[in-house]
């Protein structure tokens, strides 16, 4: 048997098969020979397996379906993945973080946030990704192809994915459950969230200051409020919402001009000396400060007045505001999720 494995051995890459015929589909990887053609839309494959499976997405056929819930698969290997859902099932392990997948393809494409390996490219911007399937969802923002539809209202999206998470909106369906409290959700990002509540974890650091979070978007935004170097500058700030929490910030000799801003500050120690500060037409919340103002001329020219104010301490009661960082979350975590959980696209 062990000389008929050698004899059945790419001659390219040298790996060894037991029949012939397995070899000779083998070597189509390293020659980019595609016989197989679908007879709808011109896709060509390696394999006459994989054309047929490929036909399903035209015919609609999806002959495996789930003993659970029902739900109808157009491959068996994607029934076997969906039933992970039911059972918690993640036998496929990264051998340097330990985070644990349903299938090997996932675990695969996770090693590459170890190796930062992206080996897929653009054809046309050149964005390099790490898997081929989000390579084609992103190709899609070029074409503007929208090949998935829903059955029930016509509404049309760019992955099956995508597809199949809209629908639960018609039919009320929360497939991913927590663990511990049994509450359900329509997505599993939405699961993995809310576990942290239970857990305590806090997945995402600053690269700064090492404070973590709970949500990416919560880390980003903590992440602008680290100023690097302001001394000796002029600065003008217009037109924005400028957001500034958790930071000792130091502001020496300098000019700063800001205008037309609505400013929230909160939980920080400021320390502003020897500056020429001009505020006009601002909205101005501080909460939970500390503000050492010392040596400073603040003018306000509407009342055209000069006001000292030498060691001065002010408390200001806190104000909590709420602001509309959920829908930035949702889109990232949607991101992230769709590298993770899903599948090639056919």
């Amino acid at each position: 048997m062990d000389s008929e494995k050698e004899k059945n051995s790419c001659q390219i890459c040298g790996k060894t098969f037991s029949r012939a015929k397995n070899r000779d589909i083998h070597m189509r990887t390293h020659t980019g020979e595609k016989p197989y053609s679908c007879d709808i839309c011109g896709k060509l494959f390696t394999t006459a397996q994989s054309k047929d499976i490929h036909m399903r997405s035209h015919t609609g056929e999806k002959p495996y379906s789930c003993d659970v819930c029902g739900k109808s698969f157009s491959q068996l290997g994607s029934k076997d993945q969906h039933m992970r859902t039911h059972t918690g099932e993640k036998p496929y392990s990264c051998d340097i973080c330990g985070k644990s997948f349903t299938t090997a393809q996932y675990k695969d494409r996770h090693m590459r946030t170890h190796t930062g390996e992206k080996p897929y490219s653009c054809d046309i911007c050149g964005k390099l990704f790490t898997s081929s399937s989000v390579k084609n969802r992103h190709m899609r923002i070029h074409t503007g192809e929208k090949p998935y539809s829903c059955d029930i209202c016509g509404k049309s999206f760019a992955t099956a994915y995508g597809k199949d998470t809209h629908i639960r909106t018609h039919t009320g369906e929360k497939p991913f459950s927590c663990d511990i409290c049994g509450k359900s959700f329509t997505h599993s990002y939405s699961r993995d969230i809310h576990m942290r509540t239970h857990t305590g974890e806090k997945p995402y650091s600053c690269e700064i200051c090492g404070k973590s979070f709970t949500r990416s978007s919560r880390r980003n935004k903590h992440a602008k409020t680290h100023v690097v170097d302001t001394s000796e500058n002029n600065i003008s700030v217009s037109d924005s919402n400028i957001d500034i929490s958790d930071n000792n910030i130091d502001i020496s000799d300098n000019n700063i001009d800001i205008s037309d801003n609505n400013i929230d500050i909160s939980d920080n120690n400021i320390d502003i000396s020897d500056n020429n500060i001009n505020i006009s037409d601002n909205n101005i919340n501080i909460s939970d400060n500390n503000i050492d103002i010392s040596d400073n001329n603040i003018v306000n020219p509407e009342f055209e007045q000069v006001f000292i104010k030498e060691e001065d301490s002010l408390n200001i009661s806190q104000v909590k505001t709420e602001n509309a960082e959920m829908q930035a979350e949702e889109e990232d975590l949607v991101k992230k999720y769709w590298e993770e959980f899903t599948s090639d696209l056919p």
